[in-house]
């Protein structure tokens, strides 16, 4: 049995050269973005019934996405995996058994990783022509899906806030940002569901239609992969209840 800890665990400090990176990766994905919108203000024209439903189709999509990574994240993998571990496992481990240290992150450490990744997505959308119906209404898609997708891990810092940004608590109370009691219940034992951390907006139908649980059943009979083992390693290296596990009397 691993020695019990008393100190929990905190996310690594980057370091100058991956803050840099971070800094460069969240001014590039802004201008990209400002871009890609202005070309569709002027190649677009915008009142057509499609461009609404293009553009929410893109704010659903980006929850989805954001449950569905998070999801992987948190159930597959152990924190010393190559490449993946330290950079993308271990801040999950690390906030499941100490979430507060999520509040301490600035805003570089916090968005740098997604900008990054929303780059060269938003770099094909701005080089895509808009001379179709299906062009257009594919960088519309787009727009919405990078521009909410690339806050993901903003809004779900702002969750764990107790007291955020007024106009961000007004967004939360109705219902457009994910907000702090419905993030909650992810957090509650055994932090198995509402995966979606943008608006929380497809939280609910998934759970309800056990789509996680259907895609654990399939890769564990395929790869013979335990869900979520590596958090449960974690719980016991720091004394913690493990879930699924009865307290100790």
């Amino acid at each position: 049995m691993e020695p019990t800890q008393t100190r929990l665990p905190v996310h690594y400090t980057l370091s100058s050269g991956q803050v840099a990176f971070s800094c460069a990766s969240i001014v590039a994905a802004f201008l990209l973005l400002a871009w890609l919108a202005a070309r569709l203000a002027m190649r677009v024209d915008l009142f057509q019934w499609w461009v609404p439903l293009a553009l929410f189709s893109g704010l659903v999509a980006a929850d989805f996405a954001s449950g569905v990574i998070h999801w992987a994240a948190d159930t597959w993998g152990r924190d010393d995996c190559p490449l993946i571990g330290r950079r993308l496992l271990v801040p999950f481990r690390v906030h499941h058994i100490n979430p507060d240290d999520f509040l301490r992150r600035r805003f570089i450490d916090t968005n740098g990783e997604v900008a990054a990744v929303a780059v060269p997505v938003l770099a094909l959308l701005t080089a895509l022509p808009l001379d179709t119906t299906a062009a257009g209404a594919a960088a519309v898609f787009g727009l919405g899906f990078c521009g909410l997708g690339s806050m993901t891990n903003q809004i779900h810092q702002w969750s764990h806030m107790p007291s955020p940004p007024a106009v961000i608590r007004a967004l939360q109370a109705c219902g457009v940002l994910l907000g702090r009691r419905e993030h909650a219940a992810h957090h509650a034992s055994p932090y198995d569901r509402r995966y979606c951390i943008t608006t929380g907006w497809c939280n609910r139908p998934l759970d309800a239609i056990g789509f996680f649980r259907r895609l654990e059943s399939i890769i564990t009979a395929v790869t013979g992969a335990v869900p979520r083992h590596d958090d449960s390693r974690y719980e016991r290296r720091y004394g913690l209840p493990v879930r699924g596990e009865c307290a100790p009397r």
